[in-house]
Formats: structure tokens, C-alpha cells, sequence
């Protein structure tokens, strides 16, 4: 039995320490640095119109907030899941409680690496996962317009996780798996097309709710927008691919004029998390709804998903 020791124990430790090695590499964390950035000088406008686009004001602000007050990004919505409670933080430019002290690279790494400032992995709650396929300098507009709203000292706290999604370090094997900047829907052949390809698989993160999930979390892309469970485990998504599971009896200027007015054309109207997101995208130029209702008429028809 030593002889056999003698001879194993080596090998195993050598595997024991290829497995961490592994471990460590796949969970590590990715930071840019401000040479890793384009030459760019920062569009205000432009960055007002991916603000309305991801909906940011819709977690991010009071969940009562109207008017003037929705641009106060103070945070503390709490998402509750099975994997726990993640609270919303507050990305207001104050310097001790929100973004403003961030770098620019900071910023970015956040929105597209889903890493923070100190080098720790946000948890796919915050959807990162859609925003690697953001065009980098929209991404820098978008910081620069949140420079400009209100600032708010609200300290929203910590998020409130099951073991063992607490061990936050786990969340880069989420990103090994799932984060990619590609494009989910490969084949488009005009600009209308590309352009709401953009918007819903980027700033507008529709999948994030419309698609379900595997055990990991990670978006069942043979299941794309086909409908899922509520993540605040009240009912369904539902399905917005052009089957008749979803919206096939739909036009494009049907689902444009419902992205714009909330009324869809059966004369029913928008409820639940949705009126946020209506919210936004009336605020959008109808070139960009149009192209949004293009995209989802070109998607794969799907039954719903199970």
C-alpha cells in the first residue's frame, strides 16, 4: 500500500493542481485599459438615445419614479430569483455611492466584461451579456450622458445570494460558457434589419426576459425570444417569434405601433413589466421601432418553450 502511494500520490496532486489551475483560469476576470479603447469623442445625443434604448431608468431609478425623477439612478430595486435576491446599484455620477469616480475603461469593462471597477464579476443579473454586443463607442456615449444627470448619495446595498452562487468568483464560469459579443441571429441582409438585430440583441436586452435559461442561466439560443417564466416568478414572458404561438398574425408596423402606443392589434393593451419598457421605446425615432418589428419578423418561429 505505500509502494502504492508513493507512486500515486504525485500524479494525483499533479492533477489536483491542473484542475485549480483550470478553475482559476476559466473564472478569471477581464479589465480593459483606456488604450484598449477607441479614439472617440463622446456623443451626448447619442448617449440619451442608448440610455432610452436599454431601459436603464427602468431598474435603475425608483420603481414609483416619474417624470424628471426616473433620471435619478439611486438603485435599490431588488430582482428576485432562485439563485437569490440581486439588488439593483445606484449608477448615479456620485463619487462615493454611484459611477462617478469609474474610468471610462471602467465603465466599458462593466457593461461588456461584466467586470467591476475592482477587478470582482457582476452576476449576469445585470445584462452584460447582451451589452458585449454593443458597439463600443455607444457604450462610451452612454457614460457620458449619465455624467450628466442628477446625483444620488443612496447607498443601495449588498445583493442577497444562496450559497454557493454567493462565491461570486463562480460567476466566470457563467461568462466562459455564455458571454460572447457575436450575434445570435447570423444572416441579415439589409440595413433595416442589422439595425434591429442591434437593438434587441444589444442595448435593448429583449432575450434577457423573452428567452429562457439553461440550469447555469446562461440563454437557450434554440429557444431565441420563444417565451419564458417571469423572473420574478409571476407567470410567463411570452413568445415574440413570428409563430402562432407568438405574434405571426402580427404585421411590422403592428408590433412598431405597439412598441409606440402600448395597444396591440387586438385593441388590448400593455401591462406588467412591459409598460416600462413601452415607456422607452415610444421615446425611440420610428425608423428604430420599424426596424425592431423587422428583426422579430425575421427570427426563427418557435413554439413556446416549455
Amino acid at each position: 500500500m505505500t509502494g502504492f502511494l508513493k507512486r500515486w500520490a504525485p500524479r494525483a496532486a499533479l492533477v489536483v493542481a491542473i484542475g485549480v489551475g483550470v478553475g482559476l483560469f476559466i473564472t478569471r476576470s477581464d479589465q480593459l485599459a483606456a488604450s484598449d479603447l477607441p479614439d472617440h469623442q463622446p456623443d451626448l445625443q447619442n448617449g440619451q438615445a442608448v440610455f432610452i434604448a436599454g431601459g436603464c431608468a427602468s431598474c435603475h431609478a425608483d420603481a414609483q419614479a416619474k417624470g424628471e425623477d426616473k433620471l435619478i439612478l439611486a438603485g435599490g430595486q431588488e430582482l428576485h430569483s432562485d439563485f437569490g435576491t440581486f439588488v439593483v446599484p445606484n449608477i448615479s455620477p456620485d463619487l462615493q455611492t454611484g459611477i462617478g469616480d469609474w474610468t471610462m475603461a471602467q465603465f466599458v469593462s462593466a457593461m461588456q466584461l461584466g467586470t467591476r471597477p475592482d477587478g470582482a464579476h457582476y452576476y449576469p443579473a445585470f445584462p452584460f451579456g447582451s451589452y458585449a454586443k454593443m458597439d463600443v463607442r455607444d457604450v462610451m456615449d452612454l457614460r457620458a450622458y449619465l455624467d450628466t444627470l442628477p446625483v444620488s448619495q443612496n447607498d443601495a446595498g449588498p445583493n442577497r445570494l444562496n450559497f454557493p452562487f454567493s462565491i461570486r468568483r463562480a460567476a466566470g464560469v457563467w461568462k466562459f460558457l455564455y458571454l460572447s459579443p457575436a450575434p445570435v441571429l447570423a444572416e441579415v441582409n439589409d440595413a433595416q434589419l442589422e439595425r434591429g438585430r442591434y437593438l434587441v440583441e444589444g442595448p435593448g436586452h429583449c432575450a434577457e426576459c423573452h428567452t429562457s435559461r439553461t440550469l447555469l442561466g446562461g440563454l437557450r439560443h434554440e429557444a431565441w425570444l420563444a417565451g419564458a417564466p417571469n423572473p420574478d416568478g409571476k407567470g410567463r414572458i411570452p413568445n415574440i417569434t413570428p409563430s402562432d404561438a407568438g405574434i405571426g398574425s402580427w404585421v411590422v408596423e403592428d408590433i412598431a405601433y405597439y412598441l409606440e402606443s402600448g395597444f396591440t392589434p387586438e385593441f388590448d393593451s400593455v401591462g406588467g413589466s412591459m409598460v416600462k419598457v413601452v415607456e422607452n421605446t415610444s421615446q425611440m425615432t420610428p425608423e428604430d421601432r420599424l426596424a425592431i418589428a423587422a428583426y422579430l419578423k425575421a427570427i426563427p418561429a418557435l413554439p413556446t418553450a416549455p
